[in-house]
């Protein structure tokens, strides 16, 4: 009786760790989209990352967005400052600390080819 118990309860546990698996497997293949993992990450917000963005680049922010770089979630903002000098800036979404601030010398490339396509 004792063996016939041991047996069942192997059995479901292998069947549970196979289903485990199978979950873990389809959300590695993209069965949860990546936007919500990436979330999930984030312990600040988007507002609270553009305002740490601002305090190193006075100006004004004109783009945001949560992204995943390397599989850590970070916000890449852009930031027009007083002179018009345009800033492609990163935070870290978990630490809340600025990852790079760069000068954007492509952003006047950038526009005129989305004009071409209006």
């Amino acid at each position: 009786m004792k063996r016939n118990l041991k047996m069942s309860l192997v059995a479901i546990a292998i069947v549970l760790g196979a289903g485990v698996g199978v979950t873990l497997a389809a959300r590695a293949a993209g069965g949860e989209n990546d936007a919500v993992a990436t979330l999930a990450q984030a312990r600040i917000n988007l507002v609270q990352a553009v305002d740490i963005a601002l305090a190193q680049t006075a100006g004004r922010a004109t783009r945001a967005e949560l992204g995943d770089e390397n599989g850590h979630a970070i916000y890449e903002i852009e930031v027009v400052a007083a002179n018009n000098q345009v800033f492609d800036m990163k935070v870290d979404a978990v630490a809340g600390k600025v990852l790079s601030s760069q000068i954007d010398k492509a952003d006047r490339d950038h526009e005129e080819k989305d004009g071409d396509n209006d």
